[in-house]
Parts: C-alpha cells; structure tokens; sequence
C-alpha cells in the first residue's frame, strides 16, 4: 500500500487511492508532512503513504500540487488538499471521531493564533544550522530563539496544563511537535534547559503511540539532516 522510497522524475503514477483510504504524499523526514502523518496516526484513519524525492519532482505529482510541497492528501474521489495545517484541519473535519481541534471557536482560534506565532519560531531551526555550518557567528540568533522557547515556557506556566491546549494533546501540540523531535539532532536540546515546563512537555510528547510509532532517532535526524545542509539531501537515508 505504501512506497518507503520516494518517487522521483520520470516515476510512474501511482494508480487511484483504494476505497475507504486516504493517501499521503510525504517525505520521510519532512517535519511539515510529519504534522498530518501525526495526524492521521493519532486519530486512527487509514492512509497509505507515497514519498516524494522533493529535488526531482515527478511530473505528476506538480499536476497534484503545483508547488510540488508536502504533504498533500488525495482522497478515493481523487480531491487533493495541501499545505500543512489546511491538510490537519481537513482531516480533523471529515473523520470527526477523536477531534483534536477544541470545539469551541473561540479556543480553535487560540490554537491558530498559536500555530501562527510559532511559524515565526521555524526559520531558526534552519537559519542557526545553516550559519554554524558556515562558520558565522549565530548567537544574535540563538538569543533569540532562547526568548522565543522562553515565551512559550510562559505559555504553559499561564495556563497551568501540561499541553498546550488543556491536560491532553491536542492539534496545537501535533503541529508543533516535529521540530522539538529535532532539537537534538540540531543541537538545540541544551536551550530547552532554560525552559522547565516546555522541557517536561517534550517528554510527555515522546510518550504519546502516534509520537512514537513515527519517529526518527536523533540519529537518524543528525544523518539526514547533515546531507540536507550539504545541499543533496538523501530522503532515502536508512532504507
């Protein structure tokens, strides 16, 4: 049902998603794909996956998503959704059994806000790396996403739970998670020690099936992660 090894320039199509199904297209080590994949583990849909080699893009997949990102969702009827938080919200509202999204406005609107204040927070993770590799001086950068992981420390101390959106994960704690994954690979581990509450929430992350059943060991990331930096990013790495 599902392709480990991604899909590249001149691939064949895969056929039509099977009844009952929904496919995604990802990439293995992608944290925007890992959100839905979180998504559809934790709320047990049935999906098959089809990784996508994202430096030669089939052609069939641009006629899918022309932006040729991942993830994308393809249902049976053949409709295509992407972009990461439209794709979770999609799925949270058309298999409604276990919601993740809270069913008040007012608190889904929180979480948006929230998820839209942390994508303020993601070009660190590849900004910092990156200058490191180059030999720059990042500490203007890692000051300040020091503060950044210090505000959403506060996050948490004000609303006294242990998730970002009451005592169990929620979809805000599903969209933000990928990246924490990666803290150690990207050596940022040692910033959350400044950040007590937001620490204990990645280690209660870590204990979640849907967390567990697909994540990479730091391992893993650093490898990856090291040959993305390199510019030849090996999406296939460890298969």
């Amino acid at each position: 049902m599902s392709a480990e090894k991604c899909l590249a320039k001149g691939s064949a199509a895969p056929g039509p998603v099977p009844k009952d199904y929904i496919r995604v297209y990802s990439m293995r080590f992608c944290p925007f794909a890992q959100r839905a994949r979180l998504v559809l583990k934790a709320k047990g849909i049935k999906y098959e996956t089809i990784n996508i080699h994202l430096k030669e893009k089939p052609e069939w997949y641009l006629k899918k998503n022309p932006l040729g990102l991942v993830p994308t969702l393809e249902t049976p009827a053949g409709e295509v959704i992407y972009e990461s938080p439209i794709t979770c919200e999609y799925l949270d509202e058309v298999y409604p059994e276990k919601k993740l999204f809270p069913s008040s406005p007012f608190a889904k609107a929180q979480q948006k806000m929230m998820l839209e204040n942390f994508s303020k927070v993601i070009p660190y993770f590849y900004k910092i790396p990156t200058g490191r590799k180059n030999g720059e001086d990042v500490s203007g950068l890692e000051a300040d996403l020091k503060e950044k992981f210090a505000k959403l420390n506060e996050c948490l101390v004000n609303k006294k739970t242990k998730f970002f959106g009451g005592d169990s994960i929620t979809m805000i704690d599903y969209m933000m998670w990928p990246w924490f994954e990666r803290a150690e690979a990207y050596q940022f581990k040692p910033f959350l020690d400044g950040t007590p509450e937001l620490k204990k929430w990645t280690e209660l992350m870590l204990q979640d099936s849907a967390v567990k059943a697909l994540m990479f060991s730091p391992d893993a990331h650093k490898a990856f992660f090291k040959t993305f930096l390199d510019g030849n990013p090996d999406f296939d790495y460890g298969l």
